[in-house]
């Protein structure tokens, strides 16, 4: 059996190898052979993740007519790639991409620091703000005035609490998309949801698309419950999402699942309503059920921003889209309040596997957001929210710009994160110095399949002011470090130029 799980054609190939030709060389650089110059574009795009892991590369022949070079070139930069343990070939199943064991895995930057260390490490690892406050203690105390006539029960509420139910399919109403509590199920935060959706619908082995990159805390979840991943990779820039690759990649892999954030990616990408349109048609021509994470979708920046509709909206069978909406971004991390919006039979499905998971959500929890929900105080807490993040937004910008010139990146318009290029070095190298001068930061690799994106950073908006310009000078003393040959012991700093 082959191991590829998707495909790149020689035309899209030569495509996104010619992109990388506006990239200045460095500084004395000499042009090197024509096929290490291939086979360097090549493994750049894998550690990039704009060629997936485990995609199978056209012919050799194929891709010396489309690039209008000699085969002879074609071969030698495959086979230089196959010396490196960047492309796996096998008689008859054709070559794939592949990253080597030996490359350097991320280093850590996702778990919360504890409160101890803060006052001498930045944490730029998780990407949460603290609670708005007095919005979390009046929900609080609103919901235990609510809490003495469900004291008197036993408690357990596996698909939620009518009332929040409720709540939730009016605010989708409100949205436009027509929706009944039994289409809803209250579940333990976002994880919660996708980990019940997954165990539903995929068992082990199963093939789950993913976007590429995507949230590494999910990826994680997919690989322990035993998924196959097949990353697709976005769209230039922030433009969304890539939709010749989804339609192949639902063609020819046919994941029983897929798993998109199509309001403010993680590196800020806001799908629009064509994508989100032509996404769910091939989804539902490829019997793939697809998973609709909207946990950012309040959590826009700028006033002019107009949000497209719902990815639900597009599905008005309700047989192909499971939406996931969460508490924990859009108001705080601390309250686990996440639901799933899905059709009633689906509901009724992860409700009766839930016996054998948590039974249930905290009931306090639950009634907190609901008062939240019915008071008027969500969106006073999540307007408080957007100012906060626009202005750390505003300020982590300048101090990179100003300390890190030589840094890419785009500035989305909503969400809580800053999707960085490292200007050739090592993400994971940076995450492993920034540790030693004081500011945690999660590499690219960790969002990736594989050890993709190497060459990234992902920078979240939660300091600003001088924590922010601090932050900009620490990680420059890292990639400082990472340059001199600093980190990794005495090996040379790893650098990735096409």
């Amino acid at each position: 059996m082959a191991q590829w799980t998707s495909a790149v054609g020689a035309a899209q190939l030569a495509r996104l190898l010619n992109s990388q030709q506006d990239r200045p060389a460095g500084p004395g650089t000499r042009r090197p052979p024509a096929y290490r110059a291939l086979a360097d574009g090549i493994r750049l795009l894998v550690l990039e993740g704009r060629v997936p892991v485990a995609a199978r590369l056209p012919a050799e022949r194929e891709l010396a007519l489309s690039l209008s070079v000699s085969r002879t070139t074609v071969a030698a930069a495959y086979e230089a790639l196959r010396t490196e343990g960047f492309l796996e070939s096998r008689r008859g199943a054709g070559s794939w991409t592949a990253v080597p064991a030996g490359n350097p895995l991320p280093a850590r930057g996702l778990e919360p620091l504890p409160p101890e260390a803060l006052g001498s490490m930045i944490d730029l690892g998780c990407a949460a703000l603290p609670a708005p406050e007095p919005w979390l203690t009046r929900a609080v105390q609103g919901a235990l005035e609510e809490l003495p006539p469900y004291a008197h029960t036993h408690g357990d509420y596996p698909a939620g609490l009518p009332a929040l139910r409720s709540m939730i399919a009016e605010r989708y109403t409100a949205r436009g998309i027509p929706t009944m509590p039994e289409q809803i199920m209250v579940t333990t935060g976002a994880m919660g949801a996708i980990d019940a959706i997954c165990h539903l619908f995929a068992g082990r082995g199963e093939r789950v698309a993913v976007e590429s990159p995507s949230y590494a805390n999910i990826l994680q979840l997919m690989r322990e419950a035993g998924a196959r991943l097949v990353p697709v990779a976005m769209a230039e820039g922030l433009a969304g999402w890539d939709m010749d690759r989804w339609r192949q990649v639902l063609r020819d892999a046919a994941p029983r699942l897929a798993y998109v954030v199509a309001d403010f990616h993680p590196t800020g990408a806001l799908a629009d309503d064509e994508q989100r349109r032509r996404l769910v048609g091939a989804a539902r021509s490829s019997g793939t059920v697809l998973i609709a994470d909207e946990t950012m979708s309040e959590l826009w920046l700028d006033p002019d921003v107009r949000m497209p509709r719902p990815v639900c909206a597009f599905d008005p069978a309700g047989s192909t889209v499971i939406t996931v909406g969460s508490a924990s971004k859009a108001f705080w991390a601390g309250m686990r309040i996440g639901w799933v919006r899905a059709a009633p039979d689906v509901v009724r499905s992860l409700v009766a596997a839930r016996a054998y998971a948590d039974l249930g959500t905290p009931v306090l929890e639950q009634l907190a957001v609901n008062w939240l929900f019915g008071t008027g105080g969500w969106e006073r807490a999540v307007e408080a929210r957007r100012e906060q993040a626009r202005q750390n937004r505003d300020e982590l910008v300048a101090a990179v710009r100003r300390e890190l010139p030589g840094w890419e990146f785009e500035v989305p318009r909503g969400g809580l994160t800053l999707w960085v290029r490292t200007g050739g070095l090592s993400g994971s190298r940076i995450a492993e110095a920034g540790e030693r001068v004081g500011v945690r930061v999660p590499s690219g690799p960790r969002f990736g399949v594989d050890g993709a994106f190497e060459g990234y950073v992902r920078l979240p908006f939660t300091v600003g002011g001088a924590v922010a310009e601090e932050a900009a000078v620490r990680l420059a003393a890292a990639a400082g470090l990472v340059e001199s040959g600093g980190v990794g012991g005495t090996e040379a700093p790893r650098t990735f130029v096409a």
